[in-house]
């Protein structure tokens, strides 16, 4: 009854479930590159790749299933569109530490499924145009390479990266043009490069961030407006710079922000209202804020009467209140600036100002 039938559509599933890189019984293990181990599951197969011989994408053997894939620590010094398309099914996909030094253009042609891209770890000094189109990605790491410049078209209009790692790299600046195709972009790492600054519009396309780091750098000044378009901010990294002066606007646009790393920089005070924002209740604008200001080398007097009204109000806003130090006079070096009395500052008993 049937029994022909039957037959061939048992056949027909084997032989579907050998293309995808299945197995069952007698069919053997599915297929896997020489150099790589293969997880196979019942829809999908991870490959991971981290011998230091191999130099040339493991095209070969590689299932047709795969959907992440992890090559580590080998001589890949380059890679192709073509090599790629031999797993159109990768959803995730990273080349770390494997000497690339250029990514061709539409790279990613053939991956319609791709979300992450992890390239930590290579020798990238620039990304032309078109390198990263194609792809619905969402996660672009590219940490610890040399990139000094990316074209403006690095990625295609209206991307949909939401995180972008380009911390360990050699940037001296950027400005709009980096980011104009990034307007979904919320988690932005620019950490220990060598910026000296950010150009006024540099942040212009990015209206959805949220966290933005910029340890690590060279920066000396900002501008007053540098963070007028990014009024969703609510992490802001800016520890270990070399900020001597900030603009009592820099913050004012920024009405989320709930994290303010600005610990060791060359700030000797703070302006009149510079943290405005910061100083309603929480219970008001139903958040929790804390500012980080420790390792700068404080002058106390009269000049620092706003951030010793501010730390003395707001004490459970500061981080490691405790460790603000004064640098200046040689009277108050090293005393805590939470212990200052206001006299010990010069400051009039009767002089009020807003926070």
């Amino acid at each position: 009854m049937g029994g022909p039938k039957v037959l061939l559509h048992f056949f027909l599933v084997l032989a579907v479930l050998k293309h995808y890189g299945c197995h069952l019984g007698g069919l053997g293990p599915p297929s896997c590159p020489a150099q790589c181990e293969c997880s196979p599951s019942t829809w999908s197969t991870g490959v991971s790749c981290n011998q230091g011989n191999l130099s040339q994408f493991p095209v070969d053997g590689l299932p047709s299933s795969t959907t992440r894939m992890s090559i580590q620590s080998t001589n890949l010094s380059a890679i192709t569109a073509e090599d790629l398309r031999a797993a159109p099914g990768l959803v995730y996909l990273q080349l770390y530490h494997s000497n690339l030094e250029t990514l061709p253009a539409h790279l990613l042609q053939g991956l319609p499924h791709l979300t992450t891209l992890d390239l930590t770890g290579n020798r990238l000094a620039y990304l032309q145009p078109n390198t990263l189109h194609h792809a619905p990605l969402r996660n672009v790491i590219l940490k610890n390479n040399l990139i000094q410049a990316a074209h403006p078209d690095w990625f295609p209009p209206n991307s949909s990266v939401t995180f972008l790692d380009l911390s360990g790299n050699r940037l001296t600046e950027v400005n709009s043009s980096l980011f104009r195709n990034l307007p979904a972009l919320r988690n932005l790492d620019l950490s220990d490069n060598n910026l000296r600054g950010l150009g006024a519009d540099a942040l212009r396309p990015l209206h959805r961030l949220v966290s933005l780091n910029l340890v690590g750098n060279k920066i000396s000044s900002l501008t007053a407006t540098t963070f007028a378009s990014t009024p969703q901010l609510t992490r802001l990294y800016l520890q270990q710079n070399l900020l001597q002066e900030l603009d009592p606007d820099l913050f004012q646009s920024l009405q989320q922000l709930e994290l303010l790393l600005l610990d060791q920089n060359r700030l000797q005070s703070l302006p009149f209202g510079l943290l405005g924002n910061l100083s309603s209740p929480e219970e008001k604008w139903g958040r929790l804020v804390k500012v980080f200001l420790t390792g700068n080398p404080w002058v106390c007097d009269e000049g620092l009467e706003y951030l010793w009204r501010w730390v003395t109000t707001f004490p459970q806003k500061v981080g490691f209140a405790s460790d603000m130090q004064c640098a200046f006079p040689k009277a108050l070096e090293n005393r805590t600036i939470v212990s200052i009395k206001e006299e010990e500052l010069g400051l009039g008993m009767n002089v009020t100002h807003n926070l």
